[in-house]
């Protein structure tokens, strides 16, 4: 049975914006296609593991072709617990808000914990980098309160969907929709880009 995984970042529940589109999107997806099994992973539940110095040692040591130990050990065990988690959807949904330019810290832990050689990558000494993800989908949620396409560097820049979906290439992951919601603060037209916003979650899930 496939199985698509929604992967939520924002911490702000029925007030995040991300959280709502995401919400359209799976109304209809689960409408749409009644065979395929949704699953959800809040990076807010507590149960997100650390990536701090045993887990560095630990994935140093798988790359030089040794044994994890000790805690090290129980770091890559954690992590590998976390890839296999991610790694049994064949799509997935993540609802991301821009956080200082960038991706909530706590995705960015995600990214940290699960990018582990033999797991989402391989590397070849002369070809470098194979994403092994491959063979997925993904459809990512941007949303910004402040940045927005053409409004000048006064308003931020995107180190947000440029890290995240490359990241997801990096990763082998190539089919990639991506739902922006960036309301023009100058016009105050909030409203319509939100409803386009929802408009284009409809479309992609019925489609993808």
């Amino acid at each position: 049975m496939t199985r698509l995984l929604h992967v939520a970042a924002s911490p702000r529940g029925a007030a995040s914006e991300s959280l709502a589109i995401a919400s359209t999107f799976l109304e209809v997806y689960a409408e749409t296609h009644p065979d395929v099994e949704i699953a959800h992973r809040d990076l807010w539940d507590g149960t997100l593991p650390a990536f701090g110095p045993p887990a560095a040692e630990a994935k140093m040591a798988v790359f030089a072709g040794q044994q994890p130990s000790g805690e090290g050990a129980a770091a890559w065990a954690a992590a590998t617990a976390e890839f296999r988690r991610f790694d049994a959807a064949d799509r997935y949904l993540f609802s991301v808000p821009m956080w200082n330019a960038g991706v909530p810290y706590v995705l960015k832990q995600l990214v940290d914990v699960i990018s582990q050689p033999g797991l989402v990558f391989g590397f070849d000494p002369e070809r470098g980098y194979t994403g092994l993800l491959q063979g997925k989908k993904a459809a990512v949620v941007y949303t910004s309160a402040v940045y927005g396409p053409g409004r000048g560097p006064a308003f931020g820049r995107d180190f947000q969907s440029t890290f995240f979906t490359d990241w997801l290439h990096w990763a082998g992951i190539e089919e990639v929709e991506e739902i922006h919601f960036r309301p023009n603060l100058v016009t105050d037209d909030a409203a319509t880009a939100r409803d386009a916003a929802h408009a284009r979650a409809r479309e992609v899930a019925k489609t993808w």
